[in-house]
């Protein structure tokens, strides 16, 4: 719920604290903004023609993680522990990591953060403690500098200046990255694209300097899909954004059933090494 992650939130505007009132948030400066009927709040500091994810991947998102084919990455997201301060997972999608988090977190609250409004309507509904926020992560995060003991970044983009930011001085950011073999079987027969060999790395000197690696690990594990859950696979990424549905599928169904699918990521815990000054 909003009001769990209310004590993190602030204006985007103006960096003041947020009131719940009725169907709306406010600050003392009379910035307004209001709830969604579905539960999430936009945030969004300036008009942005970024939307995030479509309707359709979001549905494919939700048809394949319900599955379980990802519970080994959940697996590792849950043993990582936080430093003080709430959750927060930027690019969440439909909460699924977030809300297994929170799940073994009992003492916290969880904000998810996405510029898809399809994505955020099932995140508001994922977890009894999670807020729901509509903005874009290459903005100012409307979150209070230093109020996050855990951030969560999996397949998802990343601004080190403001993951910094919000980032509480003994907390820590947790970044999933595919390696080049992840999904391997499926790249040459749905036309997916690759990963980079060292995508690791380069996630880690992007981050520089203002994080430093303090774990990595491989998380790999094979997955026997059946023809709808692999389609979805495919649909839920970046793929589906240059190719039609109904392509995807006819492509999957030529492939024997079930479908062998390596998973395998990166996840590589970080510490922040530096403080941004912010009078949010």
């Amino acid at each position: 719920m909003l009001a769990d992650v209310l004590p993190y939130l602030v204006c985007p505007h103006c960096g003041d604290d947020l009131e719940l009132s009725g169907t709306s948030l406010h600050c003392p400066n009379r910035h307004t903004f209001d709830v969604a009927r579905q539960g999430y709040v936009s945030l969004l500091r300036a008009p942005t023609s970024f939307t995030g994810d479509t309707a359709a991947m979001i549905d494919a998102r939700s048809t394949f993680l319900g599955a379980g084919h990802y519970d080994p990455i959940v697996r590792e997201l849950v043993a990582i522990e936080p430093g003080p301060g709430c959750v927060t997972d930027i690019g969440a999608g439909i909460g699924h990591y977030l809300a297994a988090v929170l799940d073994a977190r009992p003492d916290r609250a969880g904000i998810a953060v996405d510029a898809a409004k399809p994505a955020l309507k099932r995140a508001a509904r994922a977890h009894a403690r999670l807020g729901a926020v509509l903005c874009d992560a290459w903005q100012d995060l409307p979150i209070k500098s230093g109020s996050t003991g855990l951030v969560l970044n999996v397949f998802a983009p990343r601004n080190p200046v403001e993951l910094n930011r919000i980032l509480h001085p003994q907390g820590k950011l947790v970044v999933v990255a595919p390696t080049e073999r992840h999904l391997g079987e499926l790249v040459s027969a749905v036309d997916m694209l690759t990963v980079a060999a060292d995508k690791s790395d380069q996630v880690s000197a992007r981050l520089a300097p203002y994080f430093t690696e303090e774990h990595r690990v491989l998380c790999e594990f094979p997955m026997a899909l059946p023809h709808r859950d692999a389609a979805a696979l495919v649909g839920m990424g970046p793929t589906a954004f240059h190719s039609e549905a109904e392509d995807i599928a006819a492509k999957v169904r030529a492939l024997s059933e079930p479908v062998a699918v390596t998973g395998s990521v990166t996840v590589t815990t970080y510490l922040p090494v530096s403080t941004v000054e912010s009078d949010r």
